[in-house]
C-alpha cells in the first residue's frame, strides 16, 4: 500500500486505483485475497465506509468477487477488465486530444504515425 493518500482525488478513487495498479502488476494476483476494508482503514485511519466504497466498484465492475466471510478476491478476468477500461481512458484522454490537435495543425494521419515511429527510436 502506499505510504498515504493525497488530496488530489478521492480516497476511495485513490484505494480502487491502487488495487488495480496491484492487480496490473502482479504484486496482487487471481484469487488472491485483497486487503479488507477495515485493514484500510486502519493503515489510512480513514472510515471504512470510505475504504468500502472503492472496494465495492471493484466488484460491481467484476474485477474483485466475496467469497462469503473471508474477504475480496481478485478475479480471473480482473487483468483483462482493468486494461480494457485503461485504453479506453487512454484514447479519450491522450489519442482524441491528440488527433484533435494534429488535425488543427493539418497534420495527416501518415506524419502523425511518422512522430510517433520517430519517437520509438528514442526510448
Amino acid at each position: 500500500m502506499k505510504s498515504k493518500l493525497d488530496e488530489s482525488k478521492p480516497i476511495f478513487l485513490q484505494i480502487k486505483e491502487e488495487l488495480e495498479d496491484a492487480i496490473m502488476s502482479e504484486a496482487i494476483k487471481t484469487d488472491e485475497r485483497v486487503p479488507s476494508t477495515n485493514e484500510f482503514a486502519h493503515f489510512y485511519k480513514i472510515n471504512p465506509a470510505t475504504a468500502a466504497k472503492g472496494i465495492n466498484e471493484l466488484v460491481a465492475e467484476g474485477i474483485l468477487y466475496k467469497r462469503r466471510g473471508v474477504g475480496m478476491f481478485v478475479s480471473d478476468k480482473a487483468r483483462e477488465i482493468i486494461t480494457g477500461k485503461r485504453k479506453e481512458s487512454f484514447y479519450e484522454n491522450f489519442v482524441l486530444p491528440l488527433k484533435e490537435e494534429a488535425a488543427k495543425l493539418h497534420i495527416e494521419t501518415i506524419e502523425l504515425v511518422e512522430m510517433l515511429k520517430k519517437g520509438e527510436s528514442r526510448s
